[in-house]
């Protein structure tokens, strides 16, 4: 049964098919306008699930992905959701300096704000790629106004990871109110283990239960994020990339529909700024 104490944060990482982390290194930026949209669609989805089960979330949504699709931007924010950043077109941010981070915030700012006409407040890194090698992160967050972030994951992966930093919300800065709410990881046997996400799909549904009662039971609320391709089976093969990356993206996406269902139906939910509000008051 859901913690009535606690509010977890439930997001989705809007971005097509093969803007992924995973095709990173075989599909071309420049090839992107040629390729088969299939976010709105996607998208569609994922707003009609949360509708059945009542749920509001954040859309962390890519500034390419809003400048193209206005109306799906639009009905995200008329069905009660907020609309959040995820960067221009999905660089990590350890890849750029803080002023190239600061042109993406708000290059993708301009496109999210223009096709909704809401103000976007919150931010999630791409891959949770702000880490010990982006200390100048934060600070530019805070400066841009922000009010919360949602870019770390407190765990060691092969492609991201700040195992040192909180593993719940914490304030970045002395000087400021920014807020990080990091991804939500579980702990057993001294290790943290990840969630959300390809973790969800790929593992039983009872290793994210645990982890959001773990940190429920602490007064913490859990963050869990998916991505709309992952409910897309019919999604386009990229047979160029390493077999790691295709099992990765394409395994057991037939079944993610029916457990995030669940999910949502066994936690309570709510939208990342009402998560932070809490966390505030």
């Amino acid at each position: 049964m859901a913690n009535a104490r606690v509010l977890n944060g439930m997001s989705v990482d809007v971005e097509e098919w093969f803007q992924v982390g995973a095709f990173e290194n075989t599909i071309d930026k420049g090839d992107w306008n040629t390729l088969e949209s299939r976010v709105s669609d996607n998208t569609a989805r994922v707003l009609d699930l949360f509708a059945e089960t009542g749920t509001k979330a954040t859309f962390f949504t890519l500034g390419w992905v809003a400048a193209r699709h206005g109306a799906l931007m639009r009905r995200v924010v008329d069905e009660g959701h907020e609309i959040a950043s995820h960067g221009w077109d999905h660089q990590r941010v350890f890849t750029m300096d803080a002023a190239a981070f600061r042109a993406d915030l708000r290059r993708a700012r301009v496109a999210l704000e223009n096709a909704t006409g809401a103000r976007v407040s919150g931010y999630r890194a791409p891959s949770f790629s702000i880490d010990a090698r982006t200390p100048w992160a934060h600070p530019v967050l805070a400066e841009e106004g922000y009010r919360y972030s949602s870019s770390v994951a407190p765990v060691r992966h092969d492609h991201y990871g700040w195992r040192e930093s909180p593993r719940y919300a914490w304030r970045p800065l002395g000087d400021a109110s920014l807020v990080e709410v990091p991804v939500t990881v579980g702990e057993a046997i001294g290790r943290r283990f990840a969630t959300g996400g390809g973790f969800f799909r790929l593992l039983p549904a009872v290793v994210t239960d645990f982890a959001l009662r773990q940190v429920n039971a602490a007064a913490q609320p859990g963050m869990f994020y998916f991505h709309p391709w992952e409910v897309d089976p019919g999604q386009p093969r990229v047979h160029a990339a390493p077999l790691r990356s295709k099992l990765r993206h394409y395994s057991r996406q037939g079944a993610m529909a029916g457990k995030l269902r669940g999910l949502l139906r066994r936690h309570a939910w709510g939208r990342v700024d009402a998560v932070v509000e809490r966390l505030a008051s």
